[in-house]
């Protein structure tokens, strides 16, 4: 199941709804939404909170849970009710069927038994969504060295995306040390990363919302910490459950990684459904791109899943060529965005996204064509091959002068 299930518990047990939280809190596939220790509390949870599945435990009250289950389906019928109880009576199981619950588990709940059922509701959930997921596309941008352009591309990128008010998109900077995708879109923030990650527990989808700073673009953004010593507050295990909350929430999580390639950027890279790896066309990059690309094939998936974009192409001089970057580096390019030195110096230093200050320059429209690969959910690696690289690394809309260039190159 490629989706993260929002949930909802009712339990008036304490011991056994605790029980029940700290088997969800081990989930990757799950967010825990809300809980409720009141039967007649939980239709107002269920409405302000609107999660994916519901968690009525039967035991407290079999009739009021029973009506409980009825009104759940009336109230949210998007939302799958899970029956929970310690008794496998036929009739007791049947009548929880009849009041409307998709699945029923006996307790104590084994792992693998509720497993079981997200995983039904979830593929459930994908057929009558026409196989559109939930879950939040994770989508690393890395860079072969410093001042390639990665943090550019992460927050124009985003800003791309959000343009499609279908889409709910999130930035997350994990550059703790020097990151500055705030100034990028001019932005100062009230919570930074390490707020979040600190507080990770008792945050809501919209809790969450209200602590990223949302700019004018639709574009959420997650900055790094503001004091250096505080990025020692950010755990393995608190960004985890970062990620996991942002994937419950946002339609795409874009994450601006550091160069250092620190354990929580690996841990960033293996959460990520695409990895972006940014070099410019000179030798220090493409060397950099072949011992990451080295170090990544130790790691399970992660080579295979990286895409690798060629930034600033078609500079005037001094650039080696396509073809003898790829000889280089042993693998195709994905992507070229050409070089515009000037506007995106200007979009920089004022902190407006290229979409806004120059919506139909070849820069951004070379963006805006990524992001509409991305935003039509397709897989990367297979539109990549369907398309031929050619056409990705050739297709300029409203081209530019510059983009010849880049297929003359240099080939020192």
């Amino acid at each position: 199941m490629s989706q993260v299930l929002r949930l909802a518990i009712v339990d008036q047990d304490d011991s056994s709804r605790d029980a029940l939280k700290a088997l969800l809190l081990g989930m990757d596939i799950v967010w825990l939404e809300a809980e409720c220790s009141r039967y007649e509390f939980f239709p107002d949870v269920v409405t302000q909170t609107e999660p994916d599945v519901a968690i009525i435990s039967l035991d407290g009250d079999k009739d009021k849970a029973m009506s409980l289950i009825s009104q759940v389906n009336a109230t949210l019928p998007t939302c799958s009710v899970v029956a929970v109880s310690t008794s496998t009576d036929g009739e007791l199981i049947l009548g929880a069927m009849r009041a409307g619950a998709k699945e029923f588990v006996t307790a104590p709940v084994k792992a693998e038994e509720l497993v079981a059922s997200f995983e039904r509701l979830g593929d459930n959930k994908l057929t009558a969504n026409g196989n559109k997921s939930r879950s939040g596309r994770v989508i690393s941008i890395t860079g072969s060295g410093g001042g390639v352009g990665a943090t550019s591309l992460a927050v124009n990128l985003g800003c791309s995306l959000a343009a499609d008010a279908t889409n709910s998109v999130a930035l997350i900077d994990l550059d703790l040390a020097l990151g500055d995708a705030d100034v990028y879109l001019d932005t100062i923030p009230d919570y930074t990363l390490a707020d979040v990650a600190q507080n990770v527990e008792r945050l809501d989808f919209q809790l969450l919302k209200r602590s990223l700073t949302k700019h004018a673009s639709g574009l959420y953004l997650l900055p790094r910490p503001v004091q250096l010593q505080d990025s020692e507050l950010i755990t393995a295990d608190d960004l985890h459950r970062v990620f996991g909350l942002l994937k419950a929430t946002f339609s795409h999580v874009i994450i601006d990684l550091s160069k250092s390639y620190s354990d929580l950027d690996v841990m960033a890279l293996n959460e990520s459904d695409d990895v972006f790896l940014i070099t410019q066309l000179d030798l220090p990059c493409l060397r950099n791109v072949v011992r990451l690309l080295m170090s990544f094939a130790e790691i399970d998936g992660l080579k295979e899943k990286t895409r690798i974009i060629v930034n600033r192409v078609g500079r005037d001089s001094g650039q080696i060529s396509i073809k003898k970057a790829k000889e280089t580096i042993g693998a195709d390019l994905f992507w070229q965005i050409p070089n515009d030195y000037r506007l995106m110096s200007e979009v920089r230093n004022n902190g407006i996204p290229l979409l806004q200050h120059a919506p139909k320059s070849a820069v951004t429209q070379s963006i805006i064509e990524l992001a509409s690969a991305i935003n039509e959910n397709l897989d990367l690696a297979e539109a990549s091959e369907k398309a031929g690289v050619g056409r990705w690394l050739n297709f300029w809309p409203g081209k530019s002068k510059a983009a010849p260039a880049a297929e003359q190159g240099n080939d020192a």
